[in-house]
């Protein structure tokens, strides 16, 4: 076999190999992007908590109701 019979045999073997599964690479992708979201939802609501938690006592004393302790 001379090199160009055998390049393209290897060639149209790589072409036609099974495909390789990637759903767990792609599960971990996700798990990644759903605990980085998580993460910067915990760090707003530690920065921002007292604020969020003043501005419902506000409009909960406005509407008539008492804050709770």
């Amino acid at each position: 076999m001379d090199k160009l019979t055998f390049a393209l045999a290897y060639m149209t073997s790589v072409i036609n190999a099974p495909k390789k599964d990637e759903k767990g690479a792609t599960a971990v992708e996700y798990g990644l992007l759903v605990a980085l979201i998580a993460a910067v939802i915990v760090a707003i609501v530690a920065l921002l908590g007292t604020q969020i938690r003043a501005g419902f006592t506000t409009v909960l004393t406005q509407l008539g109701g008492t804050a709770p302790a």
